[in-house]
């Protein structure tokens, strides 16, 4: 599969999947791990643009590397490391 159609399918999922938060950053997090820079820039403004209202702080957390699903948790931010 090309990246132009992972980017694809990751916008597919992301869609399918957001109505359940932990299922979102885990979407998320893989799309990081698969897709160039370029492709992340193109993926990040498109969930911002569709999810903005509901997941902001999620997508942002997600990009910058904190471990959301652990600060849902903790009640805090935590860095991923």
């Amino acid at each position: 599969m090309n990246p132009t159609n992972m980017l694809e399918l990751q916008k597919l999922v992301l869609e399918k999947v957001y109505e359940n938060k932990f299922l979102f950053v885990k979407e998320l997090k893989k799309s990081i791990l698969w897709l160039d820079h370029e492709e992340l820039h193109i993926l990040y403004n498109w969930a911002i643009g569709k999810f903005n209202d509901r997941y902001r702080t999620i997508i942002n957390c997600v990009y910058l590397g904190f471990d959301f699903q652990k600060s849902m948790i903790t009640g805090a931010l935590a860095p991923a490391y």
